[in-house]
């Protein structure tokens, strides 16, 4: 890989971040990687956490920095683990390999737009549509054996440890409401939900999900993946897609195991929000009004009618 004397050999976060903002810097990184496997030029795509370049319509380019590592280790191998094992399409792993220390992964370009895109334009009852196969396939990832995911992940009992002795920093740089704030210390401390380990991709929300036609036609997006309880997987469809409305909530549920949601669960599950590894309940609760809620039993019922 050609490397201009500029290019950051090991970045931090916040040089990193420079960097993605300006594809510019980047791309002709990516093209000159992209040749190898394609003719067609490499166009910059997503607003993820690593860069991302299409090589035509057949594959797609993903280059990680250094620390982000074990995300790259974590999405190689669910990319194979997932392959023809669920009813929506994921990418096909075409290549991995590594160039000056960025480690990158070359996989199919799967069809379809964008859910985020798509869903203003969908009627209420193509939205319980649209939660209905997503928590099929949801269920259907967490009936899957573990297979080498464990051992490509923190453990969640130290996830969670970590989580909540940095929530308050996160939660005060993200913005959360100044009542809510001042409780959300003793209330991340309480009970979350607990259960046996499946494979989390934490990527059931609009970002991540292709739709075609009448329907969802494909998923993406593994790096940020963990082993944990089924639950931590609920909060992105909940959150920015059923966004406290009861039937979208129940649509949910009712493709995920055929069953109404517990409302009685909804605290414990608020408090997984607030520990979620990319927390930030401005961009991520889309109930009209909720910054009022005075604490967050009440919060709770808004997201959960």
């Amino acid at each position: 890989m050609a490397v201009s004397p500029e290019w950051p050999a090991d970045p931090g976060v916040a040089d990193f971040d420079a960097l993605q903002e300006d594809p510019a810097r980047w791309i002709g990184v990516l093209a000159a990687l992209g040749a190898r496997y394609s003719s067609a030029p490499a166009v910059p795509a997503g607003e993820g956490t690593v860069l991302v370049a299409l090589l035509g319509r057949e594959l797609v380019l993903k280059l990680y920095p250094p620390f982000l590592r074990d995300h790259f280790a974590f999405e190689r191998a669910l990319l194979g683990h997932l392959q023809d094992r669920l009813a929506l399409p994921t990418p096909h792993l075409v290549d991995s390999a590594e160039r000056a220390g960025w480690p990158y992964l070359v996989m199919t370009q799967l069809p379809g737009t964008p859910l985020d895109r798509v869903w203003p334009t969908l009627q209420q009852r193509e939205r319980c549509t649209v939660l209905h196969t997503i928590g099929r396939v949801a269920a259907e990832v967490h009936a899957l054996p573990l297979g080498p995911m464990p051992a490509l992940a923190p453990r969640w009992v130290d996830f969670l440890q970590g989580q909540r002795q940095r929530c308050h920093g996160r939660q005060q740089r993200t913005g959360l409401p100044a009542q809510l704030l001042a409780q959300v210390e003793s209330f991340v401390q309480g009970p979350v939900p607990e259960g046996p380990d499946v494979i989390l991709t934490g990527e059931y929300t609009p970002f991540n999900l292709l739709h075609q036609g009448s329907g969802l036609s494909a998923m993406f997006d593994f790096g940020d993946g963990l082993v944990g309880p089924r639950e931590y997987d609920w909060l992105g469809p909940l959150c920015f897609l059923a966004a406290g409305d009861a039937a979208r909530i129940d649509a949910f549920f009712d493709g995920y195991h055929g069953r109404p949601f517990d409302r009685g669960r909804r605290e414990a599950l608020l408090r997984l929000i607030l520990l979620h590894r990319y927390s930030n309940l401005k961009a991520q609760i889309s109930v009209p009004g909720w910054q009022a809620a005075p604490d967050f039993a009440t919060l709770a019922a808004l997201i959960w009618p």
